[in-house]
């Protein structure tokens, strides 16, 4: 008998429907998902390559974590209420890993440049800004202070003006610019206390923003004793600070009740996520005088009949306050010219 008919006479009796795919190795999908009613929750405190550092909200533990994959290259960033399983011990060398992020009540962005359309998250879950500006060495600009409130507003966080250095020249003129908006305004020097910022920074987590060397990480190490954030002079052929933060961390402060956010000092804050159409809410003193503005006016340099500008004829607001915004709404219709009305 040849081997080809040994073969159909073995198997004449097994019916070839019989057969299936070979069983996957892998476990079966379920849409049921993981449980973590058991995971800690705690504060994201900084990120450093990939590590992430919590501050457990029960224990006060300090513990390092990883990110779940599935939580995207994005989905945690300081300030963040994340929910941790896994080693919780905060012994050294131990890891736990972050599975879950609470939803944020705020989220503060920027993007690079006014062209760019990549957002970047700075700092979440914080319901205050204090925008920190040095009065000399550097000097003020005003144009960045409004850039940053105009994405204070724009995230929903309230904002706070520091000058500081005041033992180098005066505040007053900066003060009175910024009167008008309703916000805090705070003056310090090396020598004065700080009871009135105390007072500001109480039951809230507020994050600090400014460019570099206006001594934002000098007023940390004095709001928390022990901070030891690296400060650095100012270059004096630039006028420029030097970076010294290089990533963003939450710090409790002294007394346990509120939290204060150090963010690296930056030298550009691009709005390409903020539509010109809501930078005016950043600017109040200016929204009840752009109410008389004819329909669909954009408030720029090139519009003819803008209130604004009438009421700069008048003397009810100043020159440089209505250039301001008009370098953030320029800037920000000529990207977007569709959503400018």
């Amino acid at each position: 008998m040849s081997p080809v008919a040994r073969s159909a006479g073995r198997y004449a009796d097994v019916d070839p429907d019989s057969f299936g795919r070979p069983a996957k190795r892998s476990r079966p999908r379920t849409k049921d998902r993981p449980d973590f009613t058991g995971a800690q929750t705690g504060r994201v405190i900084t990120i450093d390559r990939g590590r992430y550092r919590c501050q457990l909200l029960d224990a006060g533990t300090m513990v390092t974590a990883t990110k779940a994959r599935r939580l995207g290259r994005k989905g945690v960033i300081v300030g963040d209420i994340a929910r941790i399983v896994g080693d919780t011990s905060g012994d050294e060398g131990t890891l736990a890993r972050i599975v879950e992020v609470e939803p944020r009540t705020t989220v503060l962005r920027r993007t690079a440049d006014d062209t760019d359309p990549s957002e970047r998250p700075i700092v979440a879950n914080a319901d205050q800004l204090m925008v920190v500006t040095a009065l000399a060495d550097p000097p003020p600009r005003p144009g960045m202070i409004d850039r940053i409130l105009v994405a204070a507003y724009d995230a929903d966080v309230a904002p706070i003006l520091c000058l500081t250095k005041a033992d180098l020249a005066a505040p007053d003129d900066i003060v009175a610019q910024y009167t008008p908006l309703g916000l805090p305004v705070v003056v310090t020097d090396p020598d004065r206390a700080l009871d009135e910022v105390d007072e500001l920074l109480s039951g809230h987590v507020t994050v600090l923003v400014g460019h570099s060397g206006v001594g934002k990480s000098t007023l940390i190490n004095r709001l928390v004793p022990g901070a030891d954030r690296s400060t650095g002079a100012v270059n004096e052929v630039t006028g420029r600070g030097r970076h010294t933060s290089t990533s963003a961390i939450a710090l409790r402060l002294p007394s346990g009740d509120g939290w204060v956010i150090d963010t690296p000092g930056v030298r550009s804050f691009g709005l390409s996520h903020v539509t010109p159409a809501s930078v005016l809410e950043a600017f109040t003193d200016l929204a009840d005088i752009a109410e008389a503005c004819p329909r669909g006016c954009r408030h720029t340099s090139d519009e003819p009949e803008c209130a604004l500008d009438d009421a700069v004829a008048r003397g009810d607001l100043t020159p440089e306050r209505l250039e301001s915004f008009r370098r953030i709404v320029g800037a920000l219709v000529e990207q977007s010219p569709a959503d400018s009305h």
